[in-house]
């Protein structure tokens, strides 16, 4: 079974927030809600200061705490590792939400449910020959990879290796993107 993570480059992210507006329109969204939410980060000090814009969404987490502390089984992990949210389920409680440590769901005010970041689970699975997201097909300068974590010879692993890629809050949890930085 494939085991899909993500690499995203933030030393090539220039903020442009397609990722976002392609997800958007891939999941129907108004244009306050999103499933990937960006931090602005400045390090350094004058004159060589260095800006960086880190896109987050769902980290997809092996051991993900929000579906440890949901109580009816709504939020859940799928084949391939996807983290994901039976909407039937989902009671609307937001145990998910404060258990997050991204704090990458989203409350639907309509529906009532929580969403999140489905690695176009559906897309993914109804084309297994060239496996892609909506934000990584969006992104303009190439900064998202997708792809099986657990092929050796996949552009993805051959990227987290090459670029030293980490989970962004280290061994927090067992994440699946990872992070250049």
């Amino acid at each position: 079974m494939t085991r899909y993570g993500m690499l995203i480059d933030t030393t090539n992210c220039i903020g442009c927030f397609a990722c976002r507006t392609a997800c958007q329109r891939q999941n129907g969204q108004d244009p306050e809600v999103d499933y990937i939410r960006y931090e602005e980060r400045e390090t350094g000090t004058l004159p060589f200061v260095h800006h960086e814009t880190v896109p987050l969404q769902c980290m997809h987490c092996e051991d993900a705490p929000c579906v440890h502390v949901c109580p009816t089984g709504a939020s859940y992990i799928a084949e391939g590792g996807v983290v994901k949210v039976d909407e039937s389920k989902c009671i609307g409680c937001r145990y998910c939400m404060a258990a997050c440590p991204y704090q990458v769901r989203v409350h639907n005010k309509v529906s009532g449910a929580v969403e999140k970041c489905k690695f176009c689970h559906a897309w993914v699975y109804e084309h297994p020959e060239t496996p892609s997201n909506t934000c990584v097909t969006a992104c303009v300068t190439g900064c998202r990879i997708f792809g099986d974590l657990d092929d050796p010879n996949s552009e993805l692993s051959r990227a987290i290796v090459e670029k030293n890629a980490l989970p962004i809050a280290g061994d927090l949890t067992k994440a699946k993107i990872f992070y250049v930085r």
